[in-house]
């Protein structure tokens, strides 16, 4: 018997981790008929389909015409073009949403190139690994995650709701927010610790006082921490310049908080080094 959420066509735009997992967890949900996928990468696109992931490989945007569902899930600055490719072929009333990591700046781009009939569900999953490609995706990658929708003015209600209950379908605890808020949030709870893995793990790698590489040194709590510098260049190359304005200020916000931190390791200051650490603690322990 077929669920009642049922979409009969469902097209993934970039096939990788995000829009891979999507497919899976679509298809474990029993919720779509086909899957088409579409990527500029001929052999992810072949990973793609040798895994399962999607039913029907893509090699041109004019095969994309039966989907009722669109999934953009490429790195946000290549979503315009992407976008741009397929919307003549995309058949009237299908729905267009994204994973975008970044809100304000992809729904800028998208809408003034959105044709009349299609409709548009901004989104973002808040989940993810340090992996990518096809081979990274997996059905649970949303199961227990969040992820929300930043409707716009031009957003169908209908359309909201078919993306809400395919989340949902996915595993994931869906909110409405707006796009600012979204873009300021991600950039304190995900783009900043990315900048700081990044920076961390140039910074120490360019250590020079000994002639071998003290990374070869690191053990679990550097690598744990640093896990998220094996992300997808690319992607975080887009994030951090679509979401400039609020990252550039949770970094500042950060720079002064470790300046304090520097000035109290300085000082020899035992007590606010306690109260420091202790603060943080709680604070990360309230969140597990």
């Amino acid at each position: 018997m077929k669920n009642p959420l049922y979409i009969p066509v469902v097209a993934i735009v970039g096939v990788g981790l995000i829009g891979g997992s999507f497919a899976l967890a679509l298809k474990e949900a029993g919720v779509v008929g086909r899957i088409l996928g579409f990527d500029l990468d001929p052999h992810n696109l072949a990973q793609a389909l040798q895994l399962g992931i999607i039913d029907a490989a893509c090699h041109g945007p004019e095969e994309l015409s039966e989907a009722d569902l669109i999934f953009l899930a490429t790195p946000v600055l290549a979503m315009p073009a992407a976008l741009t490719a397929i919307s003549p072929y995309l058949k009237a009333g299908a729905i267009l949403t994204d994973g975008g990591s970044v809100k304000g700046a992809v729904i800028a781009a998208l809408e003034p190139l959105l044709p009349p009939t299609l409709r548009y569900v901004p989104g973002h999953p808040i989940s993810g690994t340090e992996r990518s490609g096809a081979t990274a995706a997996f059905s649970s990658l949303y199961r227990g995650k969040r992820c929300i929708l930043t409707p716009t003015k031009r957003s169908d209600p209908q359309a909201i709701a078919l993306v809400t209950a395919l989340w949902q379908a996915a595993g994931s605890e869906v909110m409405l927010m707006d796009a600012e808020k979204h873009d300021r949030i991600l950039a304190a709870i995900s783009h900043l610790p990315h900048m700081v893995a990044y920076a961390l793990v140039n910074a120490v790698g360019a250590y020079d006082r000994y002639e071998e590489n003290i990374l070869l040194y690191s053990a679990g709590g550097f690598r744990d921490f640093t896990r998220i510098a094996s992300s997808d260049p690319t992607m975080w190359r887009d994030i951090a310049l679509t979401n400039r304005e609020a990252l550039l200020e949770m970094i500042e916000r950060f720079e002064s908080d470790l300046s304090g931190l520097k000035e109290a390791i300085r000082r020899g200051d035992a007590a606010m080094l306690h109260d420091y650490f202790l603060r943080s603690k709680l604070n990360r322990d309230a969140i597990l």
